[in-house]
């Protein structure tokens, strides 16, 4: 006896369009924050609300993006058994309103980015728009380039964090970025390669040029690269130098525990579903965020 297909959800046009909008996925743009952390600054108001404005103006343009994606994909999507519940292919949510709400968020991202923080973080931020419109309807299709520009996007936020609190992001920092990009990115990859092979379906045209031991070798090398970029970037913190090597076993746990959770459970929920929900993600993060704040701030 087979089991029925699952049903399309009820969704008014203001919760499709909150849905494509992937809130969820917000959780990325902490790395705003990076900078603000890191250099001391948490306990100034005017570096929290410029770091926090230029969050929002990520938040945004990351969505206008999400519908830009949705838009161009939506044939692929219906063909999809998971991805044609997104709103715009279930036909729950217009092309034309889609189309609206993208440049009404890209336009407030790029004024609050211009002009409520500062012309070089607007300028980041609409490279960022850029990209990720070339990423939609084209580099994504891309072996390993498409891996690449994910962790681009990742590097851009840092820097515009670091840009708004008017600090210089350490290049260290920067490479740890990229490489727990690519480690996000070529994991995500081997998600969506397992699912498809299950599933027998093909959403992806890019997944024909990944086979399971390309990817399996590429996670293993990011994650060897993100464990020691991170471990360099704290022998030569900026404040309080190698005492920032503290905070490396939460990184690592994470790193492992996210691992564990794609390779060994099988995981297929997306990055940020995982890192949000999961208690032993949730228990490196806040011990990473605790440990940092008290060596940088309550014992300098």
């Amino acid at each position: 006896m087979t089991s029925a297909p699952p049903e399309l959800p009820h969704r008014s046009p203001l919760r499709a369009a909150i849905k494509t909008a992937r809130p969820q996925e917000w959780v990325k743009n902490v790395l705003v924050f990076a900078s603000l952390l890191f250099s001391g600054q948490v306990d100034d108001p005017w570096a929290v609300g410029q770091a926090v404005l230029t969050f929002i103006a990520f938040c945004a343009i990351s969505s206008a993006g999400y519908f830009v994606n949705d838009l161009n994909d939506v044939e692929l999507d219906r063909q999809h058994p998971q991805k044609r519940f997104r709103p715009i292919a279930a036909g729950q949510l217009g092309e034309g309103a889609a189309g609206v709400i993208a440049v009404v968020l890209a336009l407030g991202a790029l004024a609050l980015a211009f002009f409520a923080v500062g012309w070089q973080v607007g300028v980041i931020v609409a490279g960022y728009g850029v990209i990720q419109v070339a990423y939609s309807f084209g580099l994504k299709q891309i072996v390993i380039i498409d891996v690449m520009t994910l962790a681009t996007l990742f590097i851009l936020r840092v820097i515009a964090g670091a840009e708004a609190v008017d600090t210089v992001a350490s290049q260290w920092l920067l490479l740890c970025t990229g490489a727990l990009a690519c480690f996000l990115g070529f994991t995500k990859r081997r998600q969506e390669a397992v699912s498809e092979l299950h599933e027998g379906s093909s959403s992806r045209p890019v997944l024909e040029h990944y086979s399971l031991p390309f990817l399996d070798q590429m996670v293993a090398m990011v994650t060897t690269a993100t464990v020691i970029t991170y471990a360099i970037y704290t022998v030569y913190s900026p404040l309080i130098g190698s005492r920032m090597m503290l905070t490396i076993p939460p990184v690592v746990y994470g790193i492992f525990r996210y691992l564990y959770l794609i390779y060994d459970r099988s995981d297929d929920r997306s990055t940020a579903a995982i890192v949000a929900e999961d208690k032993g993600m949730i228990a490196a993060a806040v011990t990473f965020a605790l440990a940092a704040f008290l060596l940088l701030y309550v014992f300098p």
